[in-house]
């Protein structure tokens, strides 16, 4: 499965909406570089696809890339159906599926506009296995699907 990379985001500060500056250095189990929700942890890169903005649009909001607070914005692939595990080329990148979803504890700005916020639900985090560069344009490619847990 591939998709394309939409927009490559970063905000100096969490807990803001983070802009669109084209393309950045993804660090080993770091990030984005310049990020501010960049470091070692398992949500070291968030994706979001831009068919999740589009639902928050269609409600009547003026979003964009960005706007979630999202690393990536993706097109063409069901991020959110991805199991964790799953290993993608993003850019030159080797990244991680870590988390799907997230809970938010202090509703986001988005959320107190609209009443909702698709990153909880449709966002997915990963960490970085090999560095390299993203770009606007990139490719977003599934390497590997995780097998589902059995239980």
């Amino acid at each position: 499965m591939k998709g394309q990379v939409i927009a490559v985001c970063t905000s100096e500060k969490t807990g803001m909406r983070k802009k669109n500056v084209g393309a950045g250095l993804v660090r080993v189990n770091w990030g984005l570089e310049g990020d501010a929700h960049a470091g070692d942890w398992h949500r070291q890169i968030s994706l979001l696809a831009i068919e999740s903005i589009d639902k928050m649009r269609a409600k009547g909001l003026k979003v964009g890339p960005g706007d979630f607070a999202e690393n990536i914005t993706t097109e063409g692939l069901d991020l959110v159906s991805l199991p964790v595990g799953t290993r993608m080329r993003l850019g030159s990148s080797l990244v991680e599926v870590t988390q799907i979803g997230k809970v938010c504890h202090d509703h986001c700005a988005i959320y107190r506009m609209a009443g909702d916020c698709v990153m909880p639900r449709e966002g997915i985090f990963v960490r970085v296995l090999d560095g390299g560069e993203v770009h606007v344009g990139d490719a977003v490619e599934v390497l590997e699907e995780a097998a589902p847990a059995t239980g």
